[in-house]
């Protein structure tokens, strides 16, 4: 229980020192490579703030996100510079096609695995995700994050999203050398969670005109023929007769 208390202790002061230095970093930031320093590898959590990525300063579990926010986990090496996902925050993206429902809330949700650099076997992680979860209005970030898949949780801390990582958890790292930025990703889109409203007809579909119907669904427009083809052959007989009479 010690080790356990050490390490969140640890991680705690980490967010500190984040939120004591830069708390918000552009998706676009360019600079050097920071120095050597002694880090962890962890899952970071994030809110998308003003057209850009902030550190979390409270836990998943007392944050309740409000309708129309962006949600966001980075799974990276980390030190005293915040390691944010990779994409930006895009609430239409993510939820613009999911309608919105009474007594309920949509938050925009990015999951951001890392690189392969960030990686603890060193094997290409898996793409990152947005996925809009709609949830009753006073869900928390954590409830947020376990809508959208299994979460697992040791020690009090979110170690592994969706299977990644299988295991491990706020690993310790001597000598890391954090990169200023990462090149950006584009999401991969999931399908919402939690909803149960029907999406509305898309432009394309709403702009094609129905086929006239009469009362019983018959279309207007084969009775119209119909018709017209009737009148032809009647009005052609009558003219046959009428030279069969004069000759």
């Amino acid at each position: 229980m010690t080790s356990h208390r050490t390490l969140r202790l640890v991680l705690s002061l980490l967010a500190g020192l984040l939120l004591a230095g830069t708390v918000t970093v552009s998706t676009s930031q360019a600079a050097s490579a920071a120095p050597a320093e002694d880090g962890y590898r962890f899952w970071g959590y994030y809110q998308w703030t003003n057209g850009q990525w902030a550190f979390a300063q409270k836990g998943p579990e007392q944050v309740v996100p409000a309708d129309g926010s962006v949600e966001g986990w980075r799974y990276a090496v980390g030190g005293t510079k915040p390691r944010v996902p990779r994409a930006a925050g895009d609430f239409a993206a993510i939820c613009g096609e999911t309608p919105a429902e009474p007594g309920k809330k949509r938050v925009a949700l990015v999951v951001d695995p890392g690189t392969q650099a960030d990686s603890p076997s060193g094997t290409a992680p898996p793409p990152a995700t947005g996925t809009c979860v709609v949830t009753d209005e006073k869900a928390t970030g954590a409830k947020v994050l376990a809508a959208a898949g299994p979460v697992r949780i040791e020690k009090g801390l979110a170690c592994g999203i969706d299977g990644y990582p299988a295991t491990g958890c706020g690993q310790a790292m001597k000598n890391i050398r954090v990169p200023a930025t990462d090149e950006p990703v584009t999401l991969e889109i999931a399908p919402a969670v939690g909803s149960t409203a029907t999406p509305s007809a898309s432009p394309s579909d709403a702009s094609q005109p129905a086929a006239a119907q009469s009362d019983d669904g018959a279309p207007w427009g084969g009775i119209v023929l119909a018709a017209v083809v009737v009148l032809l052959l009647a009005g052609g007989g009558f003219v046959l007769a009428r030279r069969r009479a004069q000759s």
